[in-house]
């Protein structure tokens, strides 16, 4: 239970991963669930029932306009992320959206200037960067046990959800890169420190959903960095199975995060120098709870937040550079109804 004084977050839509993504972490770190809308006044009923809202209210507008609302927690459908992330930043909110942040990187540069004109803290969900899994591999880097960097592989892979899924639609900014691929990118981006510097693309190839035609369902990406090193980052929509691992590679070594997206499900770490082979254990605690710790941190107390609305905006440049190069348009945005 936290000491300071909660956040008071209200939650757009009623996805069911907000069960894991906030509303556990906000249980665990004694925050209020002040609000919640979603679709229909049912749908969010029923969530305020099963996870014990305090609130609902009748419309998405409604939760950010509350005055007991400080954070908004945005998860709706991508295509919903950049509309509604720019509503609640004008009205003076603090924003925790699932990524990506917006639809292209148009509609981000909006959001990143939006949040700097709010004064407000946004932050797009990569909540793996808080696990120490992930931590446990930037250590690794930074102690010089792996050497130099050398090569990097990041690969985000599902089996395919059903043909309905907003993730197969255009207009829903849906798509094996947004929805999977995003994890791969921002993985590598984030190892800058240790390879002279962030990545650029060198191509990029994919292969479209069967009657979607602008849609991946898979995407692979190769990557070089500043001191020489390389990058593969892939992401399947449509796999036989689920792989979301992690790899780096060094001059002296090399070390794998099993499932560094969802490291409740596996926190194991392989590291494997000329010293031999050894596999460690970082605990199971959810990575969303770690994120939510770090935002709230930041909220009351000024702690270091790793991610803001000026790194979304360089995730979806290199989201956008990646569709381009393999040949698909980066996501059209959707403005939402002058009613709101």
């Amino acid at each position: 239970m936290t000491t300071a004084e909660p956040l008071r977050i209200g939650i757009l839509g009623a996805a069911r991963i907000s069960g894991l993504s906030i509303v556990g972490p906000a249980r665990a770190g004694g925050h209020r669930l002040v609000a919640v809308a979603a679709r229909t006044r049912d749908r969010a009923d029923a969530f305020a029932a099963e996870h014990g809202v305090e609130r609902v209210l009748d419309s998405y507008s409604e939760v950010i306009d509350d005055p007991d609302v400080e954070v908004v927690y945005n998860p709706l459908a991508n295509s919903l992320h950049g509309p509604w992330n720019l509503a609640a930043l004008a009205a003076g909110k603090h924003v925790l959206s699932e990524k990506p942040s917006a639809s292209n990187t148009e509609e981000a540069t909006e959001v990143r200037d939006a949040a700097a004109k709010a004064g407000t803290v946004f932050m797009e969900g990569f909540h793996y960067l808080f696990h120490p899994v992930t931590r446990r591999l930037h250590e690794l880097l930074d102690s010089g046990e792996l050497g130099e960097l050398r090569h990097v592989e990041t690969m985000v892979a599902m089996p395919a959800p059903p043909g309905s899924d907003p993730r197969w639609s255009l207009p829903l900014a849906g798509g094996a890169l947004m929805d999977l691929g995003c994890y791969s990118v921002h993985a590598q981006r984030l190892l800058a420190p240790w390879a002279g510097g962030p990545p650029h693309l060198v191509t990029a190839r994919a292969g479209a959903r069967q009657g979607a035609p602008d849609v991946d369902e898979w995407l692979d990406a190769e990557l070089a960095f500043p001191n020489g090193a390389t990058g593969s980052a892939r992401c399947h929509m449509a796999h036989g199975e689920w792989n979301m691992s992690f790899r780096v590679v060094g001059s002296r070594g090399e070390a794998t995060a099993v499932n560094f997206v969802q490291p409740h499900l596996d926190d194991r770490v392989l590291v494997r120098t000329p010293a031999g082979e050894r596999t460690e254990e970082l605990g199971k605690r959810s990575s969303y709870t770690f994120q939510l710790e770090a935002y709230a941190a930041h909220l009351r107390h000024g702690a270091p937040l790793p991610l803001d609305a000026e790194d979304a905006l360089t995730t979806m440049s290199l989201v956008d550079a990646c569709y381009r190069t393999a040949g698909f348009p980066p996501r059209p945005r959707t403005a939402l109804p002058a009613s709101g």
